[in-house]
């Protein structure tokens, strides 16, 4: 195949399309109309010498040698964009970019909040989109849905993508400070653990519960659980007034002790601690602007307080 020959402008519209899996869609993503788009698609299945989306039903899905393009396809494309930048640089007082970060309302709370504090008036032009946690974290990143993904390394131990890790913290019992089952207690018993109600964190229709909650489950300890939400920051509000208790992180206790009146205690078992870790794909490690981007979370991570001493 000769390049000479082929417009790659319509590589631009191929990585629309295969994204959106919709015509119309696509072309409103680069600023094309649907007529133009179709006459795109048109093209690009006579280069492929595939038809690339096939109608199942009302929809578009891709061929199978449609899916083998789209990893390619993005690679390259990111190549080129990094191809310019590398010209010009990155200057975050004035250049605009936009950046998508998937991580749980735990990393935001504690890690990103105090990130995007400090960016206020350093890069007024940048914004920021975050998605919730999920469980597709590494396909997200595959398919430049996000461009950091910030989870548990516990939770991605094999994954192949490039990471750092940038903070480590505990799980502690919260309990309502005025909660009277538990007063001025520092460590719970199993006893007393197995008697108040919880309140879990899970996600996903099925419940996932957190790393903590699953340690207990492998080690077979019984608990009376009251409440689920899929909402991490929510559990503490939800212990106000109660005799429930929960397994929350403690950086999370810390920013939260006083609007929601908790208090940590240690669990009866030794947990396992977790270390937030940021991932991000290797096609976005040279660029100057995602380069950035990673060396400003890991400052900001740097700076919070220690993690305890276990």
């Amino acid at each position: 195949m000769n390049l000479r020959n082929i417009d790659l402008n319509l590589l631009v519209v191929l990585d629309a399309l295969l994204e959106e899996q919709n015509v119309s869609r696509a072309g409103q993503r680069i600023g094309l109309s649907q007529s133009a788009t179709s006459a795109a698609l048109a093209r690009l299945r006579d280069i492929f010498h595939d038809p690339l989306l096939v109608r199942v039903g009302r929809q578009l899905a891709l061929t199978e040698n449609a899916e083998k393009l789209i990893e390619p396809l993005r690679d390259a494309l990111t190549r080129v964009e990094q191809t310019f930048m590398l010209q010009t640089g990155f200057d975050p007082s004035t250049d605009s970019r936009t950046f998508t970060i998937s991580a749980s309302d735990y990393a935001v709370l504690v890690l990103l909040e105090p990130f995007f504090t400090k960016l206020a008036t350093d890069a007024p032009n940048i914004t920021f989109h975050l998605l919730p946690r999920s469980r597709h974290a590494e396909s997200m990143l595959q398919k430049d849905q996000v461009d950091i993904v910030i989870e548990p390394s516990e939770l991605l131990m094999n994954s192949d993508y490039p990471s750092t890790e940038l903070m480590a913290d505990r799980w502690l019992c919260a309990i309502d400070e005025n909660n009277p089952h538990v007063a001025s207690i520092e460590v719970m018993t199993i006893a007393e653990f197995g008697s108040l109600p919880h309140v879990a964190y899970g996600i996903g229709p099925d419940r996932q519960f957190n790393l903590a909650d699953q340690h207990l489950a492998k080690l077979g300890i019984h608990r009376q659980i009251a409440v689920t939400v899929e909402s991490f920051l929510l559990v503490p509000f939800l212990l106000q007034g109660t005799t429930m208790t929960s397994l929350v992180l403690e950086r999370t206790i810390r920013r939260l002790s006083k609007a929601a009146r908790i208090r940590g205690v240690l669990p009866p078992v030794a947990l396992p601690q977790i270390h937030e870790t940021m991932y991000w794909h290797s096609r976005h490690t040279g660029d100057p602007a995602h380069s950035w981007l990673r060396q400003r979370i890991q400052a900001v991570a740097a700076q919070l307080d220690s993690a305890p001493d276990y």
